[in-house]
């Protein structure tokens, strides 16, 4: 059945990019962007097949990922936070950055055979009709996304360290007042943000893919950034946009096994039409429900 096909597709599809937008979620909701988020992905994409090939352990792979995104999401903290350097600007160059490190050092792992993460269906639940097949016969990387966005709800609405985190977005002088250090708040969340990209890129290798190859990403870091905006920094509204894009991915795929004849650059195009779409929808209305201080972020 095409929807259900394509609607299962969406969610190992969008994993990823859930991954990378809720990492994203978090930097933007403590006042700071990360353009750099598709070199975030690349490097952890890159890091968990190198591993995992290495290693023999997709687990260990799924460290060293989210490790190496957070590494380069450290550069973009040191970089913007301590250095005063343009946000943008820099996450554009962590963003090259990421693609020739991951071109040059990743050359030796193309075609090269690595350990990944195969779909093991839930019991019982992986059985239903068509919610079975949708839900619950994913692999474990896909089924331990579901708990990360209602998590990190949980964290910004509900925690002593959410409450930090969007204390830095809205107003740092508050929480500089109170005895915390704006700059260190910003650079947890950027790092630990960095990492939850460099998570998804990991998936996309070691489960997704089940491959390395140059620039695999292909956007989705840029999709991500673009769904933070128009789920309006709200993680479960991230959750459900990441699948939406992920259903797009899986057309193509979907209707190719049918034998549809249709134009592949065309199906291709189709997440990225889908994002330019609702952001002109949305436009300045979104905007308006920034943190206050990304919103002088975008005001420069």
């Amino acid at each position: 059945m095409l929807v259900v096909d394509v609607l299962a597709g969406g969610v190992r599809g969008g994993t990823a990019i859930m991954f990378a937008a809720l990492g994203e979620t978090l930097a933007e909701r403590a006042g700071v962007v990360n353009l750099g988020t598709e070199g975030c992905m690349l490097v952890g994409a890159l890091g968990g097949y190198a591993v995992a090939a290495e290693t023999g352990s997709p687990w260990l792979g799924l460290l060293a990922g989210a490790l190496a995104g957070a590494l380069l999401g450290l550069v973009h903290a040191a970089a913007v936070l301590w250095r005063g350097a343009d946000q943008f600007a820099t996450g554009l160059t962590l963003m090259f950055l990421g693609l020739g490190l991951t071109s040059l050092f990743g050359a030796a792992y193309v075609g090269s055979p690595a350990p990944g993460f195969d779909p093991v269906p839930v019991p019982v639940l992986g059985d239903l009709p068509i919610v079975g097949e949708i839900l619950f016969r994913h692999d474990p990387v896909t089924y331990l996304s579901f708990a990360v966005a209602p998590l990190l709800w949980f964290l910004l609405g509900r925690t002593r360290t959410g409450l930090l985190v969007r204390t830095a977005g809205e107003r740092a002088d508050v929480l500089h007042a109170h005895g915390h250090s704006p700059a260190l708040v910003r650079a947890a969340a950027v790092v630990t943000g960095a990492g939850l990209a460099g998570l998804g890129g990991a998936q996309l290798s070691t489960a997704y893919a089940h491959a390395w190859f140059e620039g695999m990403t292909a956007g989705r870091g840029f999709i991500a950034v673009a769904l933070v905006i128009f789920a309006a920094w709200r993680p479960l509204w991230v959750m459900a946009g990441s699948y939406l894009f992920g259903a797009a991915l899986a057309v193509a795929p979907a209707l190719q096994a049918r034998g549809q004849a249709l134009n592949q650059f065309a199906l291709d195009a189709l997440p990225f039409v889908i994002t330019l779409v609702i952001l002109a929808i949305l436009g300045r209305r979104t905007l308006r429900a920034a943190p206050e201080e990304l919103r002088r972020v975008f005001a420069r």
